[in-house]
């Protein structure tokens, strides 16, 4: 565990809230760019994840995006109203659901390789530096699924009333 600093509770010093300003800015930028697309971006997370490969599992699309699968339902549903996308119970195994990208859902794939050009061009990054922020992202996002260490215990000095 490193020392503390004096200015280690500075907000400006905060990882976390250097992530949340940065990823709200960053979907705040696509939300144009996926609107004339009629998606939103959770919406296009999923038809990304389909894009790959269709048919997908619930499961299996939940693992790629790391969300719980119940996140993911209203979503699907959403674009299964909207025709890109069916939703099928698997025959033999009936808790099971089979995601498959529609005519429409795989067409609109020639008008999403747009999207990331458009992303970078806004943000004024190469292709190289997205790849390089990405890399730190994903290790950090690896970081976080590591067991926690244990740690010794410390007081926790609760402020007092008055």
């Amino acid at each position: 565990m490193s020392t503390p600093a004096e200015d280690d509770l500075l907000l400006e010093r905060q990882l976390c809230f250097a992530l949340t300003v940065a990823s709200r800015s960053v979907v705040g930028i696509y939300k144009p760019v996926l609107e004339r697309m009629g998606l939103t971006h959770p919406q296009y997370l999923v038809m990304l994840a389909l894009w790959e490969r269709s048919p997908r599992s619930l499961k299996d699309i939940s693992d790629a995006l790391l969300h719980e699968p119940a996140t993911l339902s209203p979503i699907l549903r959403r674009l299964e109203e909207a025709g890109l996308l069916t939703r099928e119970r698997v025959p033999g195994n009936e808790r099971a659901l089979a995601v498959t990208l529609t005519k429409a859902g795989a067409d609109l794939r020639e008008q999403a390789t747009a999207v990331p050009g458009t992303i970078m061009e806004r943000l004024g990054l190469s292709r190289e530096e997205v790849a390089d922020l990405h890399a730190a992202m994903t290790g950090l996002i690896a970081a976080t699924r590591r067991p926690a260490p244990v740690l010794a215990a410390q007081p926790v000095h609760a402020a007092q009333p008055g």
